[in-house]
């Protein structure tokens, strides 16, 4: 169940952030899926990816004081956060959300899309990067000069829309080897790709990535706050 939203009057405009939604559930995807997670969905996008399943996010939202979002997480009792969006990072101020979640002690991971620098989060987060397909849309908006400040703690995301993005896919894999740096998932995009498929294809050519389904929407379908 969503959070009644704090008065925006009473939060300080420097330590602001537009929020779309906070609730618990259970982790979907990446390293973390089936984990009791507490998401903070920031409002507003830069790209407008094909396959998108947050678009309510690019708009509206109330403005949360990071104390009270800070309060709201503490509220739900459990050890792993999930920043996501929309796009966490076209807000600055994500930056000090980060960071005071990590203060805390949570098991924090930011969903990005992969267009914005990620070189100012703090190390303690795991970044989940997605790099954009051909298939979504938005392919010339990845930015590659983050793939050199990936760490092992970090995990990349590829959404496969087709046969064409899955050799894409394979040959950025290889020519960056990504592999070697961090977790590399590889997703069927819902409405677009057959999950067999993109298992069989991943099979076949033995890549070195692991497969993957969004949990949340094999329980729960699209339900807004699960």
């Amino acid at each position: 169940m969503n959070a009644v939203v704090p008065d925006a009057a009473a939060a300080s405009t420097a330590d602001r952030l537009k929020i779309t939604e906070i609730f618990l559930s259970l982790q979907g995807e990446a390293r973390d899926a089936g984990w009791p997670t507490v998401f903070v969905r920031l409002t507003g996008c830069p790209l407008r990816c094909v396959y998108c399943d947050t678009a309510y996010a690019f708009h509206g939202g109330q403005w949360w004081d990071i104390e009270a979002i800070l309060a709201e997480v503490a509220r739900h009792g459990v050890r792993h956060v999930c920043v996501t969006g929309g796009e966490p990072l076209a807000q600055k101020r994500c930056l000090s959300l980060l960071a005071r979640l990590c203060d805390a002690g949570y098991v924090v991971s930011l969903e990005t899309s992969g267009a914005l620098d990620i070189g100012c989060v703090d190390p303690r987060v795991s970044r989940v990067l997605d790099i954009k397909t051909p298939g979504s849309g938005e392919v010339e908006r990845n930015r590659w000069e983050n793939l050199p400040l990936l760490t092992p703690h970090d995990q990349v995301k590829f959404v496969i829309c087709s046969r064409a993005d899955y050799e894409w896919a394979r040959e950025v894999l290889h020519r960056h080897a990504l592999q070697a740096r961090c977790d590399v998932l590889f997703s069927p995009s819902k409405s677009e790709l057959s999950p067999r498929d993109l298992a069989d294809w991943i099979v076949a050519d033995r890549l070195p990535v692991r497969f993957q389904m969004q949990l949340h929407k094999l329980l729960w379908n699209d339900e807004p706050g699960r």
